[in-house]
């Protein structure tokens, strides 16, 4: 192989990698690898703000369960894509970071954006490398790319320094490493059919990583088949169809009781790529007794985050597990079809969108967050992807639109705000013909807004849903819970959300009465599906209207 800059081999690395785009803010320090760019089947898809490309990075890790490669340089860029990398770290999301380092005899002197990789991201992170080494480019291209996707998967660090890059490599290609999906072995399925066949309550408990819509079809098969009824994790509802027989919910923040209910009483849990982590069990309080029966499918073998016990641990991906229990009929749906039927009757009551009139009136010049939700929840095709990020808005994205394919819904579950708008970027990008629709909230979307202009330059559409009670809503909820009526630090002056988007170049609307809502949003998808651009309707609501 001829001999290259060590850019132009982290490049040719990627490729190798399956990699086809890279979310970026460009720096001096990785100008090797933007030169190897140059040219190259990879489209570089230039951000606005480091968290914006990160976020971007990490929602192609949770859409297609490839890692997501975002580039930013040192000092500050690596700062600003820091909250992405939390995010992949909590959501077991994979994503490479490529951050440009100073010269290495810069090192320790204060030098200009200097920092340490290992002190930064050591905690948050997989693995941190730093290339010392430029024989050693592609060797560590593939083990960063192979411990992002390897076990549970995360965010990993590799650290370029400036001088390092742009020396003579060798050409010769490192082969990608593959991971394991772990397997079900049959003393396993016994056990498990034995705890399944004798119980009188059971449950699935859905989400986590390692997930494809293949295994997300089959789980959703043996639940069905068997009629156990299926909860799933926060951030997590598109494991199993929106209207699903076995469809009995989701659990944390906001969940609904009888979700949690159910995931109490249940004699048995089966959880598949999810764990009881705080969240869902209401901040350690759901599952904890140590005579619950547990059982656990995951293919991390530290189980990191679960709480209480653990009567079997299956080491696997949601995937090798449905393998291994495809066609298990364990015989007894008629015995749980009580217990499944109640969870699903409560389910269905609480994704249906209520009626207008049945909900409080709002103020002259605002309308229900519901009314417009509602028109997109009726017109939506049934490959719709969901985006939101964190906040009292989620709540109606959560709970009215159709999660019926995996995947579907891209949040984080860290409660990490900004991200709606990259995210559904990024998503559009990657699945052109899937309409997307990103739910944000004032606070969130002013965060990453501005990656309206990438999606306008690199031919994103997507419908943004702006909710706009000029208050960091939940913020201002747990105010009201600790210190009531003393209203600091949460109120907004916000500005025409709709101006905003078209000077961007996209579509823009208003909403401030609910017999505006079908018109608005018949537009703006008409917008995004017929023109390809993105499309905005801001939605002024009324501050005493929380939550759905």
């Amino acid at each position: 192989m001829e001999n290259k800059h060590a850019g132009q081999v982290i490049v040719d690395s990627l490729a190798l990698h399956g990699v086809e785009r890279v979310f970026a803010v460009p720096g001096e320090s990785y100008l090797a690898v933007l030169d190897g760019l140059h040219g190259a089947n990879i489209e570089t898809v230039v951000c606005r703000q480091e968290g914006g490309a990160a976020y971007m990075a990490e929602a192609h890790g949770k859409f297609t369960g490839e890692p997501g490669v975002a580039m930013v340089t040192r000092g500050p860029g690596a700062a600003n894509a820091f909250v992405a990398v939390h995010s992949a770290w909590q959501d077991a999301t994979p994503m490479v970071l490529f951050v440009g380092l100073i010269p290495v005899g810069d090192r320790q002197r204060e030098s200009f954006q200097e920092f340490d990789p290992n002190a930064w991201f050591g905690t948050q992170s997989k693995r941190v490398f730093v290339l010392d080494e430029p024989s050693r480019t592609s060797e560590v291209v593939a083990e960063a790319f192979f411990a992002a996707r390897s076990g549970r998967p995360g965010p990993v660090v590799v650290g370029l320094p400036e001088d390092i890059i742009t020396q003579v490599a060798d050409g010769a290609l490192h082969p990608v490493l593959p991971v394991t999906d772990g397997a079900v072995s049959t003393d396993q399925l016994d056990r498990l059919k034995q705890a399944l066949q004798g119980a009188e309550k059971p449950v699935i408990f859905t989400g986590g990583p390692r997930w494809t819509p293949e295994s997300a079809a089959a789980v959703t098969r043996f639940a069905e088949t068997n009629g156990i009824p299926v909860i799933q994790d926060w951030r997590a509802s598109d494991r199993i169809p929106f209207h699903s027989p076995v469809n009995a919910g989701w659990l944390g923040y906001g969940r609904p009781d009888h979700a949690a209910e159910m995931f109490a009483e249940a004699d048995v849990m089966l959880a598949i790529g999810a764990l009881p982590t705080d969240v869902p069990t209401d901040g350690y309080t759901l599952r904890q007794s140590m005579d619950a029966t547990n059982i656990l499918v995951n293919i991390d073998p530290a189980l990191r985050g679960r709480s209480g016990p653990v009567s079997e641990h299956i080491l696997a991906t949601p995937g090798a597990f449905a393998d291994g229990v495809g066609g298990l009929d364990l015989g007894k749906t008629a015995e749980w079809d009580a217990w499944r039927s109640a969870g699903r009757r409560a389910q269905a009551a609480v994704q249906t969108v209520p009626a207008l009139d049945e909900m409080p009136p709002t103020a002259a010049g605002t309308a229900h967050m519901t009314a417009v939700v509602g028109e997109v929840a009726a017109r939506v095709p049934d490959d719709a992807v969901y985006t939101f990020g964190a906040g009292n808005h989620c709540a109606w994205a959560q709970y009215y639109l159709p999660t019926n394919v995996f995947p579907s819904q891209l949040s984080t579950r860290n409660g990490s705000m900004g991200y709606s708008v990259p995210s559904a970027v990024s998503t559009s990008l990657q699945s052109p013909e899937r309409l997307v629709v990103a739910v944000a909230g004032d606070g969130e979307f002013l965060m990453n807004g501005q990656e309206i202009a990438t999606a306008v330059q690199y031919g994103a559409a997507m419908l943004i849903i702006v909710m706009d009670n000029s208050q960091y809503g939940t913020i201002r909820a747990h105010q009201e819970t600790h210190f009531p009526g003393r209203v600091s630090g949460t109120q907004l002056a916000n500005p025409d959300f709709a101006a905003y988007a078209r000077a961007f170049g996209g579509h823009g609307e208003t909403v401030t009465a609910d017999d505006q809502a079908a018109g608005a949003v018949e537009r703006a998808l008409k917008a995004v599906t017929d023109q390809r651009r993105p499309a905005l309707i801001h939605v002024v609501t009324d501050q005493k209207i929380a939550l759905p």
